[in-house]
């Protein structure tokens, strides 16, 4: 079978972008104020939230049809980093009940955003000729 390095990066972004989006559509139906009180937990202004909210939609729209990727993909990446360390932290190293590390999840998001920063969309994106792309 021959290799299709875009194909693999087109699966990949439809992925973690349509993923991600169900985040953002859950907060847009139920609002953003599980986030609010997570940052006020850590003294953080709850407006903030509602960048959260925007990384999560928008971020992943733009990754869904590959527009300006690689830009799309630090807004994601960087969102992902603040959930990491708000929710997801404590403890660092530990298993659940199958084995798995508690937070393969977020691991898997932000460090997939992070390979697309270095990879862009590729052939089959919206837009491609950027250096954004």
């Amino acid at each position: 079978m021959k290799r299709n390095i875009d194909v693999g990066l087109l699966i990949f972004r439809l992925t973690l972008g349509i993923l991600m989006l169900l985040h953002g559509i859950h907060k847009l139906i139920n609002g953003v104020d599980g986030i609010k009180g997570m940052l006020a937990e850590v003294g953080l202004p709850g407006f903030l939230a509602y960048g959260v909210h925007l990384g999560e939609t928008l971020a992943a729209l733009l990754l869904i049809v590959g527009f300006r990727t690689r830009l799309a993909a630090v807004a994601y990446t960087g969102v992902m980093v603040v959930a990491f360390l708000m929710a997801h932290i404590d403890p660092l190293f530990a298993l659940g009940k199958s084995g798995a590390w508690l937070h393969e999840g977020i691991a898997l998001f932000l460090f997939g955003g992070l390979g697309l920063i270095f990879t862009g969309g590729e052939k089959y994106a919206l837009s491609t000729h950027n250096q954004w792309d």
